[in-house]
């Protein structure tokens, strides 16, 4: 018998032994990439996948705490079809998510071109951070305070300036821009943020060309700087836009839905039907009509804004 025909099944029988170990040592990754998912997984499979499913099934039935659900297939859906005052909420939700994501956009982006061009202090991105870590809570407090129409610090200033006091909060006028300014003081620095980080993606040599060729800052920012974040601001609107569509805070602990209803948002009107009324399959049918208003607006603003194309290529 030849060398080579020794060989041969000696090299086989390493090749066998090489691709076994390699499909043990891949099956203990799996374990160990198991181990450290699971705490995750449960918790979201528990508290997100379990209820949302629990609450379709909800949205299809007649259910108080009270007693048994009560299968009524689309009726609630019809219902709300012709609910006056889901109407409302979802108009005034509307009203409400256009101010604030018109106005904390714009002042982002002002805030994001001046930290490019001024300055890039650590301590003045941590200053601007500051409102963004306070709770809902606390910031709609703090505002409801400062901007009462008695002894708010606002008015109180109004006052001696000879302006007129503003109810900010009981007013029909103000009360939906009062909310919007509230959640765009809390929110705009961590918004500006992401878009300075944008920024920092885009390479100077960019710049440097359109100055040579001429280009003021003005046209550049316009014709480089925004097409080039686009991805950025497209992850952020799908953000901000499905954030503002779910106000409650700041409605729960000052208006309540007033006055006269001009600030029941949906989130708050589907609390109201759930949990102040009790009637939770009701409650379920509109939670489940805003998921799906939500889920189409964010599919078309990310079709629209092209997030998983970017201009630099």
């Amino acid at each position: 018998m030849s060398a080579n025909t020794i060989e041969k099944p000696e090299a086989g029988r390493r090749l066998r032994s090489t691709s076994e170990g390699s499909r043990s040592g891949g099956r203990s990754e799996w374990r160990v990439a198991l181990v450290f998912i699971a705490p995750a997984l449960i918790g979201f499979l528990v508290f997100f996948v379990y209820p949302t499913i629990r609450g379709f099934y909800f949205s299809l039935t007649q259910y108080n705490l009270l007693g048994t659900p009560k299968w009524v297939g689309l009726d609630n859906f019809v219902k709300i079809s012709k609910d006056p005052l889901f109407w409302n909420a979802m108009g005034v939700t509307i009203e409400y998510v256009l101010l604030n994501i018109a106005f904390q956009t714009v002042i982002a982006l002002l805030l994001a071109s001046l930290m490019q061009r001024l300055t890039q202090s650590t301590l003045l991105r941590g200053a601007l951070l500051l409102p963004w870590l306070i709770s809902n809570v606390i910031a709609a407090m703090l505002w409801f305070w400062l901007l009462d129409y008695q002894i708010g610090l606002v008015n109180v200033a109004m006052e001696w300036m000879g302006l007129p006091k503003i109810a900010f909060f009981a007013n029909e006028f103000w009360a939906i821009p009062t909310m919007a300014f509230v959640n765009v003081w809390r929110h705009m620095g961590y918004t500006a943020l992401l878009i300075y980080a944008g920024m920092q993606t885009i390479p100077k040599y960019v710049y440097e060309a359109a100055s040579i060729d001429g280009s003021s800052e003005w046209n550049s920012f316009w014709r480089m700087t925004m097409p080039l974040l686009r991805p950025v601001l497209a992850m952020i609107l799908v953000i901000t836009v499905t954030g503002s569509f779910q106000i409650f805070d700041t409605v729960a602990v000052t208006t309540r839905g007033g006055p006269v209803n001009v600030t029941r948002v949906m989130q708050y009107y589907i609390y109201q039907k759930a949990f102040g009324e009790g009637q939770f399959g009701y409650g379920s049918a509109l939670a489940v009509v805003l998921f799906a208003i939500l889920a189409i607006l964010a599919a078309v603003q990310l079709r629209l804004l092209r997030a998983g194309e970017s201009d630099l290529a």
